[in-house]
């Protein structure tokens, strides 16, 4: 066996190679080296028993240990550890519980079933996505909105069945109506069934002599549509409302697709919002800080109170409970948050100046603590 190469090398994987990993790697390795997709080439067939092979060994844990403990000897039947051959793996019938079928579908190859869908079944219709742009209000409050949108609908002239008024839809002569054709091949691991479209129904089983001039066979037209959608309190930038059934019209009698509506909020000029709390920037007057008092919160649709310790610093926050946004699934409300600071007035007039210098001269500098330390820091 001085010939042969490690089996964890063949799959490119290291000594200890986790099951999946295993499984992974002999996937892609056996799709790459696949005589379906290498015909006539005696290289990759080789390496593609090589492949399986080791994978007939790697994917049995009782095999796996013997090899990983005695190497080749463990799974060869004439050295008497007990071990079951690694060969005699032809066919494609899975090894360790994996089933090339699956493997094989991905790329059309077929495993001995076939299996396809029905190509007349009904199918749902696709989905449709559009973009809503929102004031900072409409989406706090909700609204109703107008769109226009193009979609796929069923042709009212012969209600989705694609043939002209009086004629009928006949099965495919040249698939029977599966929609596929099926092409064998031999190979030396056993018989390949390859299907592909059927050519002459493109894969619907079916044939219209005789289409529907408004829709030309589709069974579906594509028309420009209004419709009107309530959109929810609290949505926010990137939230998406669905509307089931408002997407394209199915096929086959098929149930319609989905309307994805994706929100985009206008910015506010004062408030600014993070999930369902608010926040909100705002001036107070230099009398406001100095003494305190009751200001007035700019709410939507409503203003609110809030009381201001005497000496309040500019910068300072306090929380409203409750003022922020309803959430549109649990029904909470949010917080609002209010930061203010001191606006100092500008555009003074000359007595408006003397007033603030008798004042300053009056306070002095045990009224401002914080700057008195500033000034007597030593650098």
């Amino acid at each position: 066996m001085a010939d042969k190469r490690d089996y964890y090398e063949v799959l490119g994987l290291q000594k200890g190679a986790s099951e999946d990993e295993i499984k992974k790697a002999f996937r892609k390795m056996a799709m790459k080296y696949h005589p379906d997709r290498n015909p006539g080439d005696k290289e990759a067939e080789e390496k593609f028993k090589e492949i399986n092979e080791a994978y007939s060994v790697l994917s049995d844990p009782e095999k796996k240990e013997k090899y990983d403990r005695f190497g080749f000897a463990g799974v060869d039947p004439n050295a008497g550890f007990g071990g079951a051959g690694a060969g005699g793996f032809g066919g494609f019938g899975g090894f360790g519980g994996f089933d090339f079928d699956d493997i094989f579908s991905s790329f059309g190859f077929g495993g001995g079933r076939t299996r396809r869908r029905d190509p007349n079944a009904p199918r749902p219709g696709a989905d449709r996505q559009l973009q809503v742009r929102l004031s900072f209000t409409e989406a706090i409050f909700g609204c109703e909105k107008e769109i226009a949108m193009n979609t796929q609908v069923e042709c009212d002239e012969c209600h989705g069945q694609g043939t002209a008024p009086g004629t009928s839809k006949r099965t495919c002569d040249q698939c029977g109506g599966s929609g596929v054709i099926n092409r064998t091949q031999s190979t030396p691991f056993g018989t390949i069934t390859q299907q592909t479209t059927c050519p002459k129904c493109n894969g619907s089983g079916q044939i219209i002599d005789t289409p529907c001039q408004k829709c030309n066979g589709a069974g579906r037209i594509k028309k420009r549509i209004k419709i009107k959608v309530d959109i929810p309190a609290g949505v926010d930038e990137g939230s998406i409302v669905t509307l089931r059934g408002r997407g394209d019209a199915g096929v086959n009698g098929g149930p319609s697709g989905d309307l994805l509506l994706v929100i985009s909020v206008k910015p506010h000029s004062l408030y600014k919002r993070a999930g369902d709390d608010l926040y909100l920037d705002m001036p107070i007057t230099f009398d406001q800080a100095v003494l305190g008092g009751k200001v007035k919160v700019p709410g939507f649709n409503e203003t609110y109170t809030y009381t201001l310790a005497p000496g309040t610093q500019s910068g300072s926050n306090f929380r409203l409970r409750g003022k922020g946004v309803k959430n549109p699934r649990t029904g909470r409300k949010g917080d609002l948050y209010v930061k203010v600071y001191v606006e100092v007035p500008t555009n003074l007039s000359g007595k408006e100046k003397k007033a603030v210098k008798k004042l300053a001269e009056e306070l002095g500098p045990e009224a401002y603590p914080k700057r008195k330390k500033f000034d007597e820091t030593d650098l």
